[in-house]
This record gives structure tokens, sequence and C-alpha cells, in this order.
């Protein structure tokens, strides 16, 4: 009985010791509680504050793109750009902010031209304020080309006459195409001092027939060509039968007709009226003398004229190795005058 009594006592104290215990928190748990506690605050308040920051980082991007230059337009055109940001985003498309109106920056700069790279002008228009056209034709291209090429390189319309016949001939007109200026068919012509005028001449006491085979074949060889000019010929230009056959022909097959004009005599202007055919003809030789000095009192000459007439055409040679460095160096500064550069075709339309 005694034994039962103390088994009894002894359960209900051990008992109680264990509530006692049980009701006491270990401080460990409790710290380790708390630190999880704030270290799971910390990842949610870090996350929500994150969200707001981003309209202001756009804001900051859209404040970069109206401030600074832009040195490739097309990229600020490009929606690739806003979408690639929005994708680096945490949330959902529809929850992001709205980009700023791309009207506000996709801005294009304004072409700049440095001295160097002076656009070619545009042949069809002409200020009002111009001081007249200017249009330089350089002929006897064909002999070679290392004498062309400096031509090729003037940032300026001109006019070039290429020889047939010649072992460059072909060559010289399709790099003077592919260099952007106009092509045209330097006809050799009988001359009255009986110099020799060079393959695909015409000459005095040929036919109509004959002359019309010589120019189809010179302009089969350097063609297309938007026109022809003499080259000598004072003889040819004198007369009036050889020059309506020219004529004639050049009116068939559109192209235009220059008299360079190598004698007082010529009759060139006189039959162009009569069969109604509107000619140019030059006014100038820039290079008769062989210095920079007496040409650019040539082309100043040149100046004057377009002055009173509205344009001037000046001639001068391939072979003239200080012409078209001149012409480089001096044009640039004529029409910051106030005068156009043309070509022939440009003032006969």
């Amino acid at each position: 009985m005694l034994v039962g009594v103390i088994v009894a006592v002894s359960i209900l104290i051990s008992c109680a010791v264990i509530l006692i215990h049980s009701s006491i928190k270990n401080p460990n748990d409790i710290e380790l509680d708390q630190n999880h506690l704030s270290y799971e605050n910390s990842t949610e308040i870090n996350h929500e504050v994150t969200l707001p920051e981003q309209p202001d980082n756009n804001s900051r991007q859209h404040q970069q793109n109206v401030s600074s230059p832009v040195n490739n337009p097309a990229q600020t055109t490009q929606p690739a750009d806003t979408n690639t940001q929005n994708q680096t985003n945490t949330q959902p498309a529809q929850n992001q902010p709205l980009a700023a109106p791309s009207a506000n920056i996709t801005t294009t700069p304004a072409a700049t031209v440095t001295p160097n790279q002076r656009p070619v002008q545009n042949p069809d228009t002409l200020s009002e304020i111009s001081r007249g056209a200017l249009v330089f034709v350089i002929d006897d291209a064909g002999n070679n080309l290392r004498e062309l090429d400096p031509f090729l390189r003037v940032p300026f319309p001109l006019t070039i006459a290429v020889l047939p016949g010649l072992p460059y001939s072909a060559e010289a007109a399709r790099r003077i195409r592919a260099a952007g200026k106009e092509v045209i068919l330097h006809q050799p012509m009988e001359a009255i001092g009986a110099q020799n005028p060079g393959p695909g001449a015409i000459y005095s006491g040929m036919s109509a027939y004959e002359i019309r085979e010589i120019l189809s074949r010179n302009i089969a060889e350097v063609g297309p060509v938007t026109g022809i000019n003499n080259h000598q010929g004072s003889k040819i230009t004198m007369d009036a039968a050889i020059i309506k056959v020219v004529l004639e022909f050049c009116a068939e097959h559109k192209i235009y007709f220059l008299d360079s004009r190598t004698t007082a005599d010529t009759v060139v202007p006189v039959v162009a009226r009569q069969i109604g055919m509107k000619i140019a003809e030059r006014n100038i030789f820039i290079d008769n003398e062989q210095n920079k000095n007496a040409m650019l009192r040539y082309i100043e000459s040149g100046l004057t004229r377009a002055q009173a007439n509205g344009n001037a055409v000046m001639i001068g040679h391939t072979w003239s190795p200080d012409l078209a460095p001149l012409l480089s160096e001096q044009l640039p500064r004529y029409v910051e005058q106030g005068y156009t550069v043309k070509t022939v075709s440009d003032i006969l339309r």
C-alpha cells in the first residue's frame, strides 16, 4: 500500500516537472526565430521597394536619350530597345510603366557637310539669287587614264568629251559615267591648217551617208552620250552642208551639239537656227596658257560672262595638269559667291 502511494506521488512529481520545463522556451530558439523573421521581412521589403524604383530608372534613361547627342538616329526609333528593357523587369508587361512618347526623342540630326565633302549640286534647281551657271567641259579624254582620273574626283558636275578610236576611249567613257559626270563624243573634224584630227574624223567632201556612219560608229564606241562637240574642225564648221547633216543626226538621236568655236567663221549657229535646233556654244578656253594664274584669269572672265548672260561654257583639256586641282580648289568658292555649276545638258533643258 505504501509502495503504491510512493509510486503515485513520484508520477505526479514527474508530470509537474515536465509541465514546468515545457513552459520555459529555449533562448537560442527565440534568437533563431527572430533572425529568421528579420531575414524574411528584409527580403519582402526590398522586393517591394525594387518595383517602385523601376519607373525612376526608365525616367533617367529617357532623360539621357533626350539630353545626349544621337549618334545613331536609327536606334532611337527601334521599339526593340524598349522591349528589351521591359524583359528585364520582374513584373508582367501589363504592370510596367509606360515609356515616354518616342516623338519626344526620335529626332534625326540635320546633315552636315565639311568643306571636303560638298555634295554635287542639283542641276535642276537654280537659286533666284544665283549669279549665273558655270559649265566646264573637259576635252580630249581617251588618250590615257592617268590624265583623266583627277577630273573624275572633282566634286562638281563636269561635261567630259571623249575622243573616239583611241586605246582608252571606251574605258575612259565608262569611268566618266561611273563617276557621275556627263559624257559626250569629242568628234574629230578637219581643220583649216590640215592638222591630223585623229581617228574617226569627218572630212570635207564626205557624203551624208559617210558622215552618219562615222558618227554612229564613234557613238557606239564611247556611248551612250548626251551630246557631241567638235575636236578641231575649223574647216568643217564653216561648211553649212556638212554641219546640217551633223545637226540633223543629233536631232534624230536626241543629243545636243556644242560648238567649240575653233573659228570665228563658224556657221553652226546659223544652220541651227535654220533647222530650229537649239545648240550650245563655247565662251572661254581656259587653258590656252599653261599656268595657274592665267587659267584663273580666263575663269574669272567666264564668271563675268555668266553674270551677264546667265551662263558661261568654258572648255579645258585633260592634258592640263593644274586644271583639275584648280577646279577642286576654286569651285567651292564660286558656289559660295552665288554661282551654280552645271553640265551642258542642264543649260539646254
